[in-house]
């Protein structure tokens, strides 16, 4: 019994003990300036929509705001924090102070999915995997799929948000996920119908995809040419590939 008690005193002191050079470390960090700005920007995704000179000049308002030499408190990291969240390209942002005081911004970056284009190429934006709309960079052009209504026109300022055009979203989406038909997909065209169409990478065809539902089936057939037909008749043999109807494939 006297040993079960020794060892919880020695244990309960190891933690006081430790507890009291984490608040002491606390307390020395808070009295330090901060010395340096240490941004790290992920690249998840080959994107560069955002870079450490950009992140730091959101931190300081443009150089406005100093940092280094500050003593910015707890509030005050939430609210960098928070600017660098407001970045249309910036998903997810963490500032904070280590040890020595310096302080530390990490970014990890939106990833646009398509691009939508406008006659006017002045109204281009991307949008999201949540269907946002992201304002087009003059730092980077990211290699998506571009979607455009067929025959001119805007798209409604709420496309791929509303539950009626959700559809075309899991469609984009779908192209997104799947390597290959990231690759292959290349304009993506809004029918007066609703109705979508495509053009490929790859081969001269058009594919008449129909209506955004039974979207994995139709990409299914759509695989079923690809492994049969071009190897055989070759790439340019058919203009029009429609996979809309259900258990069918209608080449022209």
């Amino acid at each position: 019994m006297e040993a079960t008690v020794r060892n919880l005193l020695v244990a309960l002191t190891c933690l006081l003990g430790l507890g009291g050079m984490a608040v002491f470390a606390a307390l020395r960090q808070a009295q330090r300036p901060v010395q340096t700005i240490v941004v790290d920007v992920a690249n998840d995704f080959n994107n560069y929509f955002i870079s450490e000179r950009g992140v730091t000049a959101l931190l300081t308002d443009g150089g406005k705001e100093p940092i280094i030499g500050t003593l910015p408190p707890g509030p005050r990291l939430r609210e960098l924090e928070n600017r660098l969240r407001r970045h249309p390209f910036v998903r997810d942002a963490q500032v904070y102070r280590d040890l020595s005081g310096d302080l530390h911004a990490d970014v990890h970056q939106n990833r646009p999915i398509a691009r939508l284009v406008h006659a006017d190429n002045r109204l281009d934006c991307y949008i999201d995997a949540a269907g946002a709309r992201l304002p087009l960079s003059p730092l980077y052009t990211a290699r998506v799929a571009t979607v455009s209504r067929a025959g001119g026109g805007a798209l409604p300022t709420t496309f791929f948000q509303d539950s009626t055009s959700r559809g075309y979203l899991e469609f984009i989406r779908y192209v997104d996920e799947h390597p290959f038909w990231r690759a292959q997909v290349a304009e993506v065209f809004v029918e007066a119908g609703g109705k979508l169409s495509f053009t490929q990478q790859v081969g001269d065809q058009r594919v008449e995809f129909g209506p955004p539902v039974a979207i994995a089936e139709k990409f299914g057939k759509l695989m079923v040419f690809y492994r049969q037909i071009p190897s055989v008749l070759g790439w340019d043999t058919y203009r029009r590939v429609n996979v809309e109807y259900q258990n069918q494939i209608i080449c022209e």
